[in-house]
């Protein structure tokens, strides 16, 4: 059995007892049934990947033993994810994928056709967590509170790309529009189910680094064009290609 991996923000060097708290304890002790003298991966973005010893246990509290160094850390590309929140269950799938494939920003924008306003950031945290520990990332995606689409584009960086994915008009398909423009400094747009308005298209298409892009010649839902549009940029610009930089 893979012995279990967990985010910790304490630092990590030899001999340093972690203490775990009541919902990390639970865990180890009752899910994963670990007992003294197993073995816990423990890792985050500053020290890497180690091997820990549970010290102590049960189901209150449990303490490990830092022990040996497995990996050092690596980052992930610096790509935001910006998405109109769609509905708990789809909005869990979003950030649950986006931590997979590698965002490091996952940023809700509220556009007029937005059907859910709101998006609990410990619930957000809780799912980036868990899908880091699974995925052998080493850092957490960077949350943000939702905010208006306007706010948010309003003062845009020209050094990074918006990839828009625009459904309503002529854009290239994705792949394509990318082979111009690889960079590793971008963002990708994702609108809600109704799309964008003509005034917030106008808008997003009048931005000097907005490319508009197409995912294929069906319409599809919000969480899948997350998926597919972190896919497709991943494989053309992204640490699939060997083009993303080690965090700083």
């Amino acid at each position: 059995m893979t012995d279990p991996r967990l985010y910790c923000q304490t630092a990590l060097s030899p001999a340093a007892e972690i203490k775990l708290g009541r919902d990390e304890s639970h865990y180890l002790v009752s899910v994963m049934r670990r007992k003294v003298g197993d073995k816990v991966r423990l890792f985050n973005a500053q020290d890497g990947e180690w091997e820990a010893e549970l010290g102590a246990a049960d189901r209150k509290g449990a303490i490990l033993i830092v022990q040996t160094k497995l990996r050092a850390a690596q980052g992930v590309p610096d790509l935001d994810l910006l998405f109109a929140p769609v509905r708990k269950n789809r909005t869990d799938f979003i950030v649950e994928k986006a931590t997979e494939l590698g965002v490091r920003r996952i940023r809700p924008v509220l556009t007029r056709r937005t059907i859910a306003d709101k998006v609990r950031i410990d619930r957000m945290s809780a799912l980036a967590r868990e899908a880091s520990e699974q995925t052998e990332r080493f850092d957490l995606p960077e949350l943000f509170e939702a905010r208006k689409l306007m706010a948010v584009l309003d003062g845009w960086p020209d050094d990074r790309l918006l990839i828009f994915c625009d459904e309503a008009g002529d854009a290239l398909p994705m792949r394509d529009a990318l082979k111009a423009r690889v960079t590793d400094k971008a963002a990708i747009l994702i609108g809600p189910e109704g799309g964008f308005t003509p005034e917030e298209r106008e808008l997003i298409r009048s931005l000097p680094s907005a490319i508009p892009v197409s995912l294929g010649p069906r319409i599809l839902r919000a969480d899948t064009a997350v998926a597919a549009a972190l896919s497709l940029w991943q494989s053309q610009c992204g640490d699939w290609s060997g083009g993303a930089q080690p965090r700083e």
